[in-house]
């Protein structure tokens, strides 16, 4: 076999099944190898693009993304996502293409130090050889997917990508989930079961250890109420009464939210990760009047807050371990329902039209089962207030980087996994445009994606900061694009709606229809202000 198809083989049997990128000839071997092997290759039309519909595949499979790039503008192409897969936790493999050591000494043309730019932001990165594919391969996933799942680099020589792979399968066995043990275990259930105001803060770590389970057996066995980051939503159904939405970006939510966390005696952190929260969680509880237990997948050194009981463990095993057998009455009166209803009150959809409109209209219209996804901007905060969200993974987002551009090839990902299943991403005009190329790529893989664009002409969070601060309006304004008529060019069914009833109906045809549709929901300038 061929080192290239070593590493290809490895990928296949750890559950990938598609490849995304743009090749050169330094990965035409790579290419030729992953389909060899049974992957599919995904051709795009940018790599930070490709990158996305990687992770897409991840949160539908549970196997890592494959990101391929050829050197030098292909690789660093891909930077943005790369790093947005290491702050968000997405196991992802990247392949870019070399020049042999050798052949580096003597030609410069699109050569740079390639391990050197991915290293600080990958969990590691290797120089494949041709005698060590295997362990290569091997170590990539096992670092990749273990503790937190993030991004590995392997950089591939055109020469070993052909060489012949000597050596065998160096297949390790998968670390153990742990649990915490002894006196803090006891000190853990000892306050959980003395708890009068019990609450639960639960995050991207236990998104990505499939903790569901155990964070809703916790809020039920606890009566505590849950507030999940925004990369969170859905692992326990937000219908439940105990659920108070996501937190993390919106101020108005937070007003609402931090006093209650403040009025808490036991914080339950369940892979609490404050990287997708604002200044206002900064140091949001005091473990010396609040018994705060924070369990999670690597040591605290974010420094965002502190706890009482540091646990470096699995989420589902701390949980099952530490829960208490009975409870005694928690939350008086009708604290937590209140709460709830303020919540409700503080994103509930007015009468005229506008984003909560259609967000509302969405979600109203959608069957339960759609996997949505939201760009950054003012129209994803929002989104991630009001979206209910009833399994986990319902929504995704870049909430770590916060990149923008991101919704639209998350969701073509998706869609390729479950071609049947209806996918809907929502984008902003400004985040939309930067990935409109990827339309042909939807076209081509007859995609039945639906594209929601809340066009305003405007960078919108960014203007409001700047009126905010009392800045002249500059730099946030562009001109108006006819959306709808940009995806019939690539091939596709366009929409264009100013009202609640346009909305409905251009997602009853979208539903139906056997191509990608995007829908372009013209709103006014201005028509966050106040909304979260």
């Amino acid at each position: 076999m061929r080192a290239a198809d070593v590493v290809a083989k490895r990928l296949y049997d750890a559950g990938c099944r598609w490849a995304f990128g743009m090749p050169g000839g330094e990965v035409l071997t790579l290419v030729d190898a992953l389909e060899a092997a049974g992957i599919t290759f995904v051709l795009c039309k940018h790599e930070n693009a490709a990158g996305f519909m990687a992770e897409g595949t991840y949160h539908r499979t549970g196997a890592p993304g494959i990101l391929v790039a050829t050197l030098g503008p292909g690789a660093l192409n891909g930077i943005n996502v790369v790093e947005n897969a290491r702050q968000d936790r997405v196991p992802m493999i990247v392949l870019t293409g070399c020049v042999d050591a050798d052949t580096a000494q003597t030609y410069t043309h699109q050569v740079l130090d390639q391990p050197q730019v991915f290293r600080p932001i990958t969990k590691a990165t290797f120089t494949l050889v041709a005698n060590a594919a295997h362990v290569i391969a091997d170590k990539a996933l096992a670092i990749a997917t273990e503790g937190r799942p993030g991004p590995v680099h392997i950089d591939v020589p055109i020469s070993v990508a052909d060489a012949p792979a000597s050596g065998t399968g160096a297949l390790r066995v998968l670390a153990t989930p742990m649990a915490p043990a002894g006196p803090d275990l006891e000190r853990a259930r000892a306050a959980l079961r003395s708890a009068k105001r019990p609450l639960i803060i639960a995050g991207v770590d236990a998104m990505a250890q499939d903790a569901a389970s155990a964070v809703q057996t916790a809020v039920d066995a606890l009566g505590a109420p849950l507030i999940t980051t925004y990369k969170a939503k859905g692992l326990v159904p937000e219908d439940h009464p105990l659920v108070l939405g996501g937190a993390g970006l919106s101020p108005k939510a937070d007003a609402i939210l931090l006093p209650l966390v403040a009025e808490a005696d036991v914080i339950l952190c369940i892979g609490y990760d404050p990287i997708e929260m604002r200044p206002g969680w900064q140091n949001a509880w005091d473990p010396a009047r609040q018994m705060v237990i924070d369990i999670t997948a690597e040591p605290n050194h974010h420094y965002m807050h502190q706890s009482t009981l540091n646990i470096v463990g699995d989420c589902a095993a701390s949980v099952a371990a530490m829960l208490p057998d009975a409870m005694g009455d928690v939350w008086p009166g009708e604290t937590l329902a209140d709460t709830k209803a303020k919540i409700d009150a503080a994103f509930a959809a007015p009468d005229a039209w506008g984003p909560h409109q259609v967000i509302a209209t969405c979600q109203g219209s959608l069957p339960d089962d759609t996997l949505i996804t939201a760009d950054s901007g003012a129209h994803r905060i929002l989104l991630s207030q009001m979206w209910q969200c009833g399994f986990p993974r319902a929504l995704t987002q870049s909430s770590g980087l916060c990149t923008m551009g991101c919704a639209v090839p998350l969701a073509m990902g998706a869609q390729i996994v479950e071609p049947d299943r209806p996918v809907v991403s929502f984008s902003g005009d400004a985040g939309f445009l930067m990935v409109a190329g990827e339309l042909a790529t939807a076209a081509e893989l007859g995609l039945k994606t639906i594209f929601v664009v809340f066009v305003d002409a405007s960078l919108a969070l960014i203007e409001m900061k700047q009126r905010g601060r009392q800045m002249a309006n500059r730099a946030v304004d562009f001109g108006h694009t006819d959306f709808a008529a940009v995806a019939r060019a690539f091939g596709g069914a366009g929409h264009q709606v100013r009202s609640g009833a346009e909305l409905e109906a251009a997602l009853q045809d979208a539903l139906k229809a056997d191509t990608f549709t995007v829908i372009a929901a013209e709103i006014d300038r201005g028509a966050y202000d106040g909304a979260f």
